[in-house]
């Protein structure tokens, strides 16, 4: 029997032909939704939320669509009210990272791929209040802010804080210092013989770190002496404590003794800090102590309140008689001890570092080894040799604060930036800073602000304009200048370095006021998002807080269309502003608030 030939694919007449079609149709149709609802299960159940629609931004911000403007973006979860992108451990579980947690890898940033960044507003907490103001603020923040009351009943032996009604209070004590901070800093002043037994030593003491801070309470109560601490904690088992701190308004950061420097440069504080802060101070070759020794002035001071200074058990002893030992080898000599504390002393010069024997431990740091490379950079086992200039001066040859604040640093040479060109800078932004506060003294009270940020801080000159002002400032240096971080800890100014194409290191709503000059233009360059970047300044900004920002006109006019999405069109005023030296050519300033609101508006 012959059989038939089969119909062609090709042919039109054949019902077998269609049927197959429409069922090979279904079944890629079936596939792509199945597909679809893997991705939808898999991208729940892996990040916080699912990214949605991205802006079609303009790679150089000319014609902007005119619909391009959003009315709101969506509302992160409310479990996402303390996130911190880049100091997620969920996200490390998540990614499978492989961390050391014996050298506190797990603490330092690890930030999420562009595909799992949130592209939603980060939500207050329920019965989030405005922050109570400064000075105020030192002594009681809302409760509903920061609803997290462990750490008082944890500490209320050592006074940390206490919950009282719908307030939390700090007493000013501390885990070395139960009495209260102030008593302890009037202590240290008198072990080192300063004048009138106060710690800043007639303006030669200004920047402190203190490492370990726990609510920063020393670094409140140094506040009255014109002295500003760095107060520095990870986010650990204690993890609402720097959330405390800058709620407190108080200066601090989210940071490690780990595995990579400190994002500060070398010469940076006067004295560092250490009072039962629970480093291990030993590890790897003294590595965490010679990070500190980075940091530390010639001629600076490292306190150490810490049972190993006093305790007589054999292992405190043990280990008191090694970390005397490694002091000694990094050149350090003990200028006071007392009671519980010990106070040792940086050498002003290299001459005890030529003095050693060779083969001693540390070694001295590589003379190709740049000791002001502070962004991601491994720390280095060594001893960081001074500079020819200051082994001839003898130290950092720094004038007193306030005096410091104006004057050319001597470290300007080392950037090329003349004192003329330094001094220009200052009366600069000592006239921006004017014509800011002229256009929004309608809306702002005087104590409007207290924690303020400088994205983009260049040498200073918007923070030492607001000094008669009740603002601490967080000088912010991209990391591709991080040169100039040292100009200001030369000038008794605090700071740290950052990527703005990435988030930054602090809890939700904790800044009053943002400054962002020229940013915008910047990390566009980079092939950064502007989006991004709008909703990590709102998740740093406070409910009521003002961001100003100064930057080309086409990215004012892109930003300004974006403000309903990020809730900043409480008020806002856009001008443009006089030319001064640092015109860029094209500029307007932009000032906006955000708005107080919860997850039912």
């Amino acid at each position: 029997m012959m059989t038939k030939p089969p119909q062609s694919r090709g042919g039109g007449g054949g019902g077998g032909g269609a049927l197959g079609r429409r069922g090979f149709a279904a079944l890629l149709a079936a596939a792509v939704i199945a597909l679809a609802l893997l991705c939808l299960f898999y991208g729940a159940a892996f990040a916080p939320t699912l990214r949605s629609r991205r802006l079609p931004l303009q790679r150089r911000f000319e014609a902007v669509p005119a619909d391009l403007a959003l009315s709101s973006l969506p509302v992160c979860d409310a479990r996402y009210s303390e996130l911190i992108p880049c100091l997620d451990r969920g996200l490390h579980n998540q990614l499978r990272l492989r961390l050391n947690l014996s050298l506190m890898e797990h603490y330092e940033r690890h930030c999420p791929p562009a595909h799992r960044r949130l592209n939603c507003l980060i939500p207050p907490p329920a019965g989030y209040r405005v922050p109570i103001r400064w000075p105020r603020s030192r002594d009681e923040v809302w409760k509903a802010n920061i609803p997290h009351t462990h750490l008082a009943s944890e500490k209320s032996d050592q006074r940390w804080m206490g919950v009282n009604g719908d307030k939390i209070n700090f007493p000013g004590g501390g885990t070395h210092f139960h009495t209260g901070a102030d008593k302890y800093i009037v202590h240290l002043a008198q072990m080192l013989n300063f004048p009138n037994g106060k710690l800043n030593n007639g303006g030669n003491i200004r920047n402190v770190l203190d490492v370990g801070c726990g609510v920063a309470s020393f670094g409140a109560y140094l506040l009255p002496l014109d002295i500003i601490a760095m107060s520095l904690a990870p986010n650990d088992v204690h993890e609402n404590q720097i959330q405390f701190a800058l709620e407190r308004g108080i200066p601090s950061t989210l940071g490690v003794l780990g595995t990579r420097r400190l994002p500060y440069p070398s010469h940076s504080f006067e004295l560092a800090h250490c009072s039962r802060c629970r480093i291990d101070w030993l590890q790897r070759d003294g590595i965490l102590l010679l990070e500190v020794d980075r940091v530390l002035r010639p001629g600076g001071y490292f306190v150490y309140s810490s049972p190993e200074a006093y305790a007589m058990d054999p292992i405190n002893r043990n280990i008191w008689r090694k970390m005397s030992d490694l002091a000694r080898r990094m050149c350090w000599q003990i200028a006071s001890k007392e009671d519980q504390t010990v106070i040792w002393i940086k050498p002003l010069t290299n001459e005890c570092y030529m003095k050693r024997e060779p083969g001693t431990l540390p070694n001295m740091c590589d003379r190709d080894d740049d000791p002001d490379a502070a962004w991601n950079v491994p720390m280095k086992a060594c001893v960081t040799p001074y500079s020819e200039r200051v082994h001839k001066v003898k130290g950092s040859n720094l004038l007193p604060w306030p005096q410091r604040l104006t004057a050319p640093p001597p470290r300007l040479e080392e950037l090329g930036i003349s004192s003329n060109n330094f001094s220009d800078d200052n009366e600069i932004w000592h006239f921006r800073v004017i014509q800011y506060w002229k256009l929004m003294k309608s809306e702002i009270q005087k104590d409007s602000f207290r924690n303020v940020m400088d994205m983009n801080a260049n040498l200073g000159g918007f923070a030492a304009s607001l000094r008669k002002k009740d603002v601490w400032v967080m000088n912010v240096v991209p990391s591709t200048e991080s040169g100039k971080l040292k100009i200001i800890y030369d000038r008794g100014l605090l700071g740290t370095i950052h990527n703005w194409c990435e988030s930054f290191s602090t809890y939700p709503r904790t800044y009053d006021l943002v400054h962002a000059w020229l940013l915008f233009s910047e990390i566009e360059k980079q092939g950064c998002s502007v989006e991004d970047l709008l909703i990590e300044m709102d998740r740093i900004m406070r409910p009521q807080g003002y961001a100003i920002i100064r930057d080309k006109v086409a990215v004012i006019n892109h930003i300004k269309k974006l403000l309903p999405a990020v809730r900043w069109d409480d008020w806002s005023s856009d001008v443009k502003p006089k030319k001064d030296a640092l015109w860029s050519g094209d500029e307007r300033v932009l000032i906006v608030r955000k708005k107080l609101w919860n997850q039912t508006l």
